[in-house]
């Protein structure tokens, strides 16, 4: 792990950790919807299904490489997880009527200010089966470029900075990385880009 790299990650971490907490009386974010099923052999079940603002939470996860081979990630506030700050990739909600390319270039752009010259999805799956319908998709971008400043959300806050795939290893090793989007994207680019190299010296 570059020394430098480590030090800057390590000063967003302090700035971003959670040093206190006031609960809610109500959120109207997530909502819980009951619902009975019948099953096809005649058994009734009872679930509950998450919804996320008023959708059912499918989103894209993107792991941008740039022109000299660093990867871009995000360093955000995760005030439910241990260290209550996680390094991950730029990710978001799907929006209504909005294709998962489309999603995928909008949140990047708007998180990080980079574009991407080529999107190469990686793998679709169910984040959380037993109450929710989201269904994420993971994305390699290639050439990521920053062009755009930051536009994100009320109450975002994010910093980016770029590591090389043995630091990405290294930062999931030390308990950085720890969502299951971000390990399981991190997994499939690892793979493609080794694969991509290889086919590229043949």
């Amino acid at each position: 792990m570059r020394k430098e790299k480590l030090l800057e990650l390590k000063k967003y971490v302090e700035e971003l950790r959670v040093v206190d907490k006031i609960q809610e009386k109500h959120s109207s974010f997530i909502t819980s919807v009951p619902y009975t099923f019948k099953l096809n052999n005649g058994l009734f079940i009872k679930r509950e299904q998450l919804i996320k603002n008023g959708s059912d939470g499918s989103a894209v996860i993107i792991m941008p490489v740039t022109p000299d081979d660093e990867i871009l990630t995000v360093i955000e506030p995760r005030v439910f997880t241990k260290l209550t700050v996680a390094v991950a990739f730029p990710a978001g909600y799907v929006e209504a009527n909005e294709n998962i390319y489309d999603a995928a270039r909008r949140e990047l752009k708007e998180e990080t200010g980079h574009v991407v010259s080529e999107l190469v999805l990686l793998d679709s799956f169910y984040q959380d089966e037993g109450c929710s319908k989201a269904f994420n998709h993971s994305f390699i971008g290639l050439n990521s470029i920053c062009k755009y400043p930051q536009k994100l959300d009320a109450g975002e806050v994010v910093r980016y900075m770029t590591f090389n795939l043995k630091e990405l290893e290294e930062l999931e090793e030390m308990g950085y990385i720890n969502g299951a989007n971000s390990k399981l994207t991190l997994a499939k680019g690892k793979e493609y880009l080794r694969r991509k190299c290889y086919n590229e010296k043949i």
